[in-house]
């Protein structure tokens, strides 16, 4: 159990599930809302993915070296903690170039990633690093070279080494990228276990600390996964330096990030994986050594991926896992959808009723599936992008489909000429039966 300072009740964190709706409702009411204008602005409208999820003016992150200096991201800063985090949405295409100029600028160490590229067949976040086959990619707009030194890949995160380039300086410095590949939209991951151990990966890389600037941390909109994330990581800091966990008000320090950024974790399911987590994660904070070890094999990160048998995912198969930043092994044909799935509580997206749920305790559910829409409609940056490989199925539908508008166009033709035909016809008769009528009245005459 873990005390809500607020009110004095306890939270339960395994049991009595039909309480957390009405815990993050509680939350979401709470929440301070501050202004954000500036996301409004008509020039920034194609720089954000959602309508719904913007930066507050008072924490948003500002480009230095561009004309307009908007980026859809926010500071967020733990004083106690000494913790400082870079929110933000996953990139769009038009927008990557502004994303590695934030993080040039603000001397960032790691990105940590939680979502993956093609997400249920819509792309949550622009390719904006090199993948093994490119090597490297250039963003001419802001003029930054990005190139991929190397990549560990375990069985559901994968861990690389950036080097980010200034074209113009020529200065070039490394960065951390670790990409947590399972965490499903809306959703949580499959245990505490996996996540901790994913989380204290990054912190024994040291890009945490308070001697670089802050970590960038992004999903999709950069609220449910990133807020999780954020929030586990403070608390378990607070503990350490504390000596006492349930001096640590949870809900306390949620509501106190969600004044740097709206909407921090999403459903009450990321709720209650928050509060799993940061239990879990205190038993290695007080001394119990053997915890990490517990993780590292629970979690099967050195688990061959290519042993594995997932069931196949319904309708076509999606972009290739290449688009979700590493190729896939031989023989995993795998479509992106399917790692994503998990064996705990389930997405809040998977089903109406879930999604609806999700909505109505944090809020932004809906609005998202409807603006990923929009998304698709902001113009694309000079450089390349790599173009998704359709699979046999969705080929055959293609060929179908293709095959469908032939016949149409051959019906069109026939019909075109069959019209011309008929008038022409039409007319000659016309023309022929007046000069029979002249020509009779012409004997007559005679």
């Amino acid at each position: 159990m873990y005390v809500d300072h607020a009110t004095g009740d306890n939270l339960p964190v395994c049991t009595a599930r039909p309480k957390w709706p009405a815990v993050s409702c509680e939350i979401r009411n709470q929440s301070h809302e501050c202004a954000y204008k500036v996301a409004k602005y008509p020039e920034n409208r194609n720089r954000n993915r959602y309508r719904d999820v913007s930066p507050f003016d008072h924490s948003r992150v500002k480009l230095e070296n561009t004309e307009n200096d908007y980026i859809n991201a926010s500071l967020v800063t733990m004083e106690e903690a000494q913790r400082s985090y870079i929110l933000t949405q996953g990139p769009l295409r038009n927008t990557c170039g502004h994303f590695w100029l934030m993080i040039w600028e603000q001397k960032t160490k790691a990105i940590v990633m939680l979502n993956r590229v093609i997400e249920k067949g819509s792309e949550k976040c622009a390719q904006y690093w090199p993948t093994q086959e490119e090597h490297d990619m250039t963003f001419r707009d802001t003029r930054f070279k990005v190139t991929l030194v190397s990549e560990d890949i375990k069985s559901y995160y994968t861990t690389r080494i950036l080097e980010l380039q200034n074209i113009t300086t020529g200065e070039t410095r490394q960065l951390y990228h670790f990409h947590y590949t399972t965490w499903p939209d809306f959703g949580v991951p499959d245990s505490p276990a996996s996540f901790l151990n994913f989380l204290f990966k990054v912190r024994e890389s040291g890009s945490l600390g308070a001697e670089h600037g802050p970590a960038v941390v992004h999903c999709s909109a950069g609220i449910g996964r990133s807020g999780t994330f954020s929030l586990v990581d403070t608390c378990l800091v607070l503990m350490e330096k504390r000596k006492e966990p349930a001096s640590v008000d949870i809900k306390r320090i949620l509501l106190d990030m969600r004044r740097y950024r709206m909407g921090l974790i999403q459903t009450a399911d990321q709720l209650r994986f928050s509060y799993m987590a940061v239990r879990e994660g205190a038993k290695c904070i007080m001394g119990d050594s053997s915890v990490q070890k517990r993780w590292k094999e629970l979690s099967r990160e050195d688990h061959d991926p290519t042993l594995e048998s997932p069931p196949p995912a319904p309708g076509p198969k999606s972009t290739p896992d290449k688009l979700n930043g590493c190729q896939a092994p031989p023989g995993d044909e795998r479509s992106a959808g399917e790692a994503g799935k998990h064996t705990g509580t389930g997405t809040d997206s998977d089903s109406p009723g879930k999604e609806q749920e999700a909505d109505g305790a944090m809020g932004n559910g809906r609005k998202r599936h409807r603006d990923e829409r929009l998304s698709n409609s902001t113009p694309k940056s000079p450089q390349k992008q790599p173009k998704p490989r359709l699979g046999d199925s969705e080929k055959k539908r293609k060929s179908a489909r293709s095959n469908r508008c032939d016949i149409y166009i051959y019906i069109y033709i026939w019909y075109i000429q069959y019209t011309v035909y008929t008038v022409y016809c039409s007319t000659v008769y016309s023309i022929l039966q007046q000069s029979v009528v002249n020509y009779k009245q012409i004997n007559r005459a005679v």
